[in-house]
């Protein structure tokens, strides 16, 4: 099969298209033929060397998520069959939906609804989970409190400025003035223009703060918060500085990939209180284009590979 690898930590020079062999499903395993995958900020971070080499063995194929035609499936798996239209987040030790055909666990995995094409479908896994961690999991969020989620225009932060509206939260977002509107069009209540506003100063009172960019945004959050609030996060920087307050919490939000949460969110999409956010489609052949955008970190939403081209 055709499949971009990664061959070394020295940025998009260490990825390449190469012949790789076809997986082959262990016992709770789906093979999948990848129709659409993500390209998530972490994969570029990956070939610059992120989380260190010891983790994978060279050549290695990334893709976290996307949607695609089950063609076999393992020994021990009842949920899905051979032609199910799927998507779901590929097994954290091997990954590998940039592919043409990719192992997911089945229990990582969900049938894709019909009201969505591949390319929205495959953009959900990663950040409609993430979203879920900090704002639902993590972040306990309910009618009537106030929410800020940084970086709203991202594909993590789009997804979360939706979940919190539909929870019935007052949304704040950080975004730059060119996004403004379109995070507005999410849903936000106000969206301050970090390149021209400090935030810290703009509002206060709030009950969550869902932080995406860490280090020195995650300590000018402390101010906004009301007593008692909480800072959610993923993975992303931890700050330098102490913690200038003791009234608040800062909870780091593991994210679950899993089944039934995907279920979930299929639900929220069908019913239109969340929409998948696309802001750009690639060839497959033009994955390394797709790197360089979602490297310029300005991307709004998620970033795809149409696999089929």
């Amino acid at each position: 099969m055709k499949a971009l690898t990664l061959n070394g930590y020295d940025g998009l020079a260490s990825l390449r298209f190469a012949e790789a062999p076809v997986p082959e499903p262990g016992p709770n395993d789906v093979l999948v033929k990848i129709k659409a995958a993500s390209v998530n900020p972490v994969d570029a971070k990956i070939a610059h060397g992120y989380a260190g080499p010891s983790q994978r063995t060279l050549p290695h194929v990334l893709g976290r998520d996307g949607a695609g035609t089950v063609v076999k499936t393992g020994s021990a798996v009842t949920a899905f069959k051979t032609g199910d239209e799927v998507y779901g987040v590929a097994d954290p030790a091997r990954w590998g939906t940039f592919a043409e055909f990719a192992l997911m666990p089945a229990a990582t995995l969900a049938h894709r609804p019909k009201s969505m094409n591949d390319i929205d479908a495959g953009s959900i896994p990663i950040q409609g989970l993430s979203a879920w961690a900090g704002i639902v999991t993590t972040g306990k969020v309910s009618r009537g409190q106030r929410v800020l989620v940084h970086a709203g225009a991202g594909g993590v932060g789009s997804f979360a400025v939706q979940l919190a509206k539909h929870l019935g939260a007052w949304v704040a977002a950080t975004a730059s003035a060119k996004n403004a509107d379109f995070v507005r069009s999410l849903g936000a209540d106000e969206v301050i223009d970090y390149t021209r506003t400090d935030f810290s100063t703009a509002i206060k009172d709030v009950d969550l703060v869902f932080d995406l960019m860490g280090g020195d945004v995650r300590f000018k959050s402390f101010p906004v918060l009301k007593p008692g609030g909480v800072i959610s996060h993923i993975s992303v920087p931890p700050m330098t500085q102490a913690s200038p307050r003791g009234d608040v919490e800062v909870k780091p939000a593991p994210v679950r990939y899993d089944t039934a949460l995907l279920d979930q969110i299929s639900g929220l999409v069908e019913s239109k209180a969340v929409k998948p956010v696309v802001s750009a489609t690639f060839a497959f052949g033009d994955a390394i284009k797709a790197f360089e955008h979602v490297m310029t970190g300005h991307a709004r939403g998620k970033v795809m590979l149409d696999m089929g081209k």
